[in-house]
């Protein structure tokens, strides 16, 4: 992953020393399973314990021997650990600790994930209310339709993001599982309970039958969880674009004191950051699909997961964990321009209150055809004459014998188009990130 797109926190996560980190923290556990069923002698655990360390450079340079990272890894252990080493992966295989060390991955970063997803539900939330009373048009097919309010807009954003979270929380558990087994899965030479006792002390799930590896199927589920997660906020982006149009400029992303949006063109103020999330979104789905190929393995096992895994999971991860911060940045610093919306509301000569003219004939005595045909024949007229829609059903012969001007009028009240709101802010007030 490109330095300039990485948190430090989530980063952390993934680097070579971490990842051995895990692998340690694995075998130790490991042993001190074996240990409490007496297979160990605890003199052995503690020295292991004290003394367990390795150099990151020097398991490359016995990789680069070895051709395998699981025994370069442990070489490089033994060589501080001295005798006591020949207890270090008794009866395991090296998936047993790969799965196992990349399950507490998977769990620490969809923790950091989950934060931040609950910091962009908060400031989703929170906007929502500022703006549950700022009147704008809302667009169907992007063609104006009927009022409604920008705290709508990022109420709704609020409950995708909360709805995010729940699915991030699912698949974060289903990928935090363990598996000590052995080779395919059989426990021919470990004990179960050495299983249990490792992923209990890790905080881990395991898994029921194995066999050689963890089953991707869960590795899937989190990566769609990912894509999800981003594509909502891929979401927000393209909507904030939409408003920052010059036509349209309803809102628009915080432009700093400095910034520039050209080099050719000084006036520019662009929607650089809702661009760059937007094609964000696209590298998570993308590693999503590579996620899901690697489900179908060859029998009990084969590795071309591996290969993919040690890109998708951490540049997912690491990328998604980057998108969270700058859409919390995007939606805290909106400038949002109530102004702009209020005149938008008029460009479409109140053909906006159609519905409300329609319900009104009904209520007067039409049938539902013939009132459409009547509001339709009006609005038709409005658009292509550019004309207020409002003086054209008040000169409408046909309109007029079942509507007074006092009923046409009040049909055009946008107030009445809101008069529900309370019943969705309440909902919005409710919600808990």
């Amino acid at each position: 992953m490109i330095e300039r797109y990485c948190t430090p926190e989530m980063a952390a996560l993934w680097t070579d020393e971490a990842r051995m980190q895990t692998w340690l923290e694995v075998e130790i556990a490991v042993c001190e399973a074996w240990a409490e069923l007496g297979q160990i002698p605890s003199e052995a655990v503690e020295e292991i314990k004290a003394r367990a360390a390795f150099d990151v450079r020097r398991v490359l340079e016995i990789e680069e021997v070895t051709h395998h990272d699981v025994i370069a890894f442990l070489t490089n252990v033994a060589e501080y650990v001295g005798d006591a080493s020949k207890y270090i992966h008794y009866g395991m295989t090296s998936s047993d600790m790969l799965d196992t060390a990349l399950a507490l991955q998977i769990k620490r970063a969809g923790d950091l994930l989950l934060e931040q997803a609950r910091e962009l539900g908060r400031v989703c939330r929170r906007r929502a209310l500022e703006h549950r009373d700022t009147v704008m048009i809302g667009r169907s097919h992007g063609v104006h339709a009927e009022p409604i309010t920008f705290g709508m807009v990022l109420g709704l954003w609020a409950f995708e993001v909360q709805r995010d979270i729940d699915r991030l929380e699912r698949a974060t558990a289903q990928a935090a599982v363990g598996k000590i087994s052995g080779a395919v899965g059989t426990y021919a030479n470990i004990d179960p309970r050495v299983e249990q006792s490792v992923t209990t002390k890790l905080g881990l799930g395991y898994e029921p039958i194995s066999t050689q590896v963890v089953q991707r199927d869960r590795h899937a589920e989190f990566l769609s969880a990912l894509a999800l997660l981003a594509t909502t906020i891929e979401k927000i982006a393209v909507q904030v674009r939409h408003y920052q149009r010059t036509e349209v400029l309803e809102a628009e992303e915080y432009f700093a004191p400095g910034q520039k949006g050209s080099s050719a063109m000084p006036h520019k103020r662009n929607p650089i950051i809702s661009e760059r999330l937007a094609g964000q979104a696209r590298i998570i789905r993308g590693n999503m699909v590579a996620a899901y190929e690697n489900v179908a393995l060859w029998h009990e096992r084969d590795i071309s997961h591996s290969s993919a895994e040690r890109v998708i999971l951490p540049d997912s991860t690491i990328l998604l964990h980057y998108m969270l911060k700058k859409a919390v940045w995007l939606v805290d610093k909106l400038l949002v321009y109530p102004a702009n919306m209020a005149a938008n509301l008029d460009r479409s000569y109140g053909l906006i209150h159609s519905q409300q003219v329609l319900l009104a004939l009904v209520r007067a005595g039409f049938l539902r055809e013939e009132a459409y045909a009547l509001v339709q024949r009006s609005a038709m007229r409005a658009w292509q004459e550019k004309t207020s829609f409002k003086d054209l059903l008040l000169a409408d012969a046909e309109v007029t014998a079942k509507l007074s001007p006092d009923e046409i009028e009040a049909a055009f009240d946008t107030s009445y188009a809101l008069r529900n709101m309370g019943a969705i802010f309440a909902r919005v007030e409710a919600l808990e990130f």
